[in-house]
């Protein structure tokens, strides 16, 4: 599918993503983006930008195998373990907000396929940073911004063995970091760490092996040059408004 028929595609998913309050246990979340929470793509989504954009930090022979060999795997894995039963054709939200009553092919694959496409959207280059609503909550809640990337690095480089980081907005409208392992997510039911994602990493080994080999903190300093603060940004408008 061409890039441009894509974002179409995305946009008519996109009041899927606008729900309700999911409840996880005794906290409630709002989940709130730009399309990805809604309903899976018909199609496997493509890359949006090219291979070898993000170079040097992230090299295009890497992007391309993350890309089009795992990332497109768990999109086929999942839509295959939904198909034929009632998860099908159900929002993303929906699905994660019940994670713990589905089948791990469900959660593993389905966790792969979002966290990926969320990946993707915050990456990019030539964006400015964060917005000054995002700055203030991010003094609030860590000191100041490089206190912040310091408390997300750390959470990158001790997750032990594959996962993500992540900084969400917490349920109590407060900015906060942490780590998932595999391909769980803040908006997991199963998850102890719930929220709205607004930015993450990716630290599983195929991400940056093939340039950094076992060097995962030169990787996530790498990572900086590339985050696309627009995305986040307007994850952060979003998110406060629900």
């Amino acid at each position: 599918m061409e890039r441009r028929k894509f974002f179409k595609a995305v946009g008519l998913v996109t009041a899927a993503a606008y729900v309700s309050p999911r409840i996880f246990g005794n906290n409630q979340v709002q989940v709130k983006a730009s399309g990805i929470e809604g309903v899976p793509a018909p199609e496997f989504p493509p890359l949006p930008f090219a291979y070898d954009a993000l170079e040097p930090y992230i090299d295009a022979r890497t992007m391309e195998i993350h890309y089009d060999k795992h990332h497109r795997a768990y999109y086929t894995n999942f839509i295959n373990a939904v198909k034929g039963t009632a998860l099908e054709g159900k929002p993303l939200s929906e699905i994660f907000s019940t994670i713990s009553k589905q089948t791990d092919a469900v959660r593993n694959n389905g966790g792969g396929y979002y966290n990926h496409l969320f990946f993707w959207k915050n990456l990019g280059k030539g964006s400015s940073g964060p917005s000054n609503d995002l700055s203030s909550a991010i003094v609030k809640s860590f000191g100041s911004v490089d206190k912040f990337k310091e408390a997300f690095n750390t959470a990158a480089k001790t997750r032990f063995g594959s996962g993500w980081a992540w900084l969400y907005l917490g349920t109590d409208k407060n900015l906060t970091v942490a780590s998932s392992p595999n391909q769980d997510n803040p908006l997991m039911d199963i998850s102890p760490v719930k929220g709205t994602p607004l930015l993450t990493i990716d630290v599983w080994e195929h991400a940056y092996y093939l340039k950094y080999q076992n060097k995962r903190p030169d990787y996530i300093d790498a990572f900086w040059n590339v985050v696309n603060w627009d995305e986040v940004n307007t994850r952060y408008q979003v998110a406060v408004k629900g």
